[in-house]
């Protein structure tokens, strides 16, 4: 395969994980006779230090014609003091909409050899795999209308959050699909006991669920959801979940692995490239010291080879490349304070599995 990668370091440890990421990628190229053809592009801070925007016309072109984006990081306190509509954050989100991606997959779970760096017990965060299905693009964060102003006297905030069927019904079905390629169970996480939103969720979910007979469903309500993804997390496969609901509980669920720089993401759309980035931020109090966690960026390349490029059997290499160096004992600050392992010596290790 010839593939075309647009890669989008963007800010604090972006660039460095994503220099891991890309290694790993080469790699299994070689490996498999691939061609993987990377060309970066600006993205966040630095594409305002560079041109005064947070997304350029020039990137979003080349992420249009790219077979696949991989995305290192946005943000970082030195834009704070920006304007909401120019801040980093702002390119990230527009990045969304203009590739059409609307649901994001971020799978979570426990290492074997990192059971001990999980503030959960050993024996209750054992055996969990669990994979969050988020509807991207509406609820509260992008409905209609929403705004400030001022009523008798007191400042006021809104958002409104809505659904439609449609927007329901697509990223179900996706969720449904990735189920059967699991364990084939999807728990459906919603709020249909107080939100009118969410009994329309379970409504449509129901609905799509009668053409995936072979998947079990379950619904399970936000805040229940929430307490059982620590009291018994082994316990779900596929949880769905609309926007606000899914970036909680995907955040949430770093507790499974114990960090968030174990968790890599991807977000899909009905055609067009993907989406692909590691979930852990910018973290710019540790950028440019060679200690960020570049599993996260490795598995999000695993999960574009997989999601993005069909490549099932180049993803489970990179996969059991990772699992196989963290069995070694070699983990990052994050996952072991003392005697850890620095970024370039995390993923060189992971391309030595890689090669054989």
């Amino acid at each position: 395969m010839i593939a075309n990668v647009a890669l989008l370091p963007g800010d604090g440890i972006g660039p460095e994980v994503c220099d891991g990421a890309l290694q790993t990628l080469q790699a299994v190229a070689a490996r498999f006779s691939h061609e993987f053809r990377v060309q970066t592009h600006l993205i966040g801070g630095a594409a305002i230090d560079a041109v005064g925007e947070p997304l350029p016309a020039a990137t979003v072109e080349a992420c249009r014609g790219a077979d696949a984006v991989f995305l290192g990081a946005v943000g970082g306190p030195r834009w704070d003091s920006l304007p909401p509509a120019r801040r980093p954050e702002k390119g990230l989100l527009a990045l969304r909409r203009a590739l059409g991606v609307f649901c994001n997959l971020r799978p979570a779970r426990a290492w074997p050899a990192c059971l001990r760096a999980s503030p959960l017990r050993p024996e209750v965060v054992a055996g969990a795999d669990v994979m969050i299905v988020r509807e991207l693009t509406g609820g509260a964060y992008f409905g209609e209308p929403r705004g400030r102003d001022s009523a008798q006297g007191r400042r006021r905030a809104f958002e409104t959050g809505s659904y439609d069927e449609h927007e329901i019904a697509r990223v179900a079905r996706l969720a449904f699909g990735i189920a059967r390629h699991r364990r084939r169970k999807v728990c459906s996480v919603d709020k249909a006991n107080v939100l009118e939103t969410s009994r329309l969720w379970r409504e449509v979910v129901c609905e799509v669920a009668r053409d995936f007979p072979d998947v079990q469903l379950e619904h399970q309500l936000v805040d229940s959801a929430a307490m059982r993804l620590c009291f018994a997390p082994a316990s779900f496969d596929v949880l769905l979940t609309e926007n606000l609901f899914g970036d909680i509980l995907s955040d949430q669920a770093a507790c499974l692995p114990g960090t968030v720089g174990l968790l890599p993401s991807a977000s899909v759309g009905a055609g067009g490239p993907g989406l692909f980035e590691p979930v852990h931020g910018s973290a710019p109090d540790i950028a440019g010291r060679d200690m960020a966690n570049p599993a996260g960026a490795i598995l999000s390349a695993a999960m574009m080879l997989r999601h993005g490029l069909g490549l099932e059997q180049e993803a489970r290499c990179m996969e059991a490349a990772v699992e196989a160096v963290l069995a070694g004992g070699v983990h990052t600050a994050d996952l072991r304070p003392a005697k850890a392992a620095g970024t370039r010596e995390f993923a060189a290790a992971v391309v030595r599995e890689i090669a054989g």
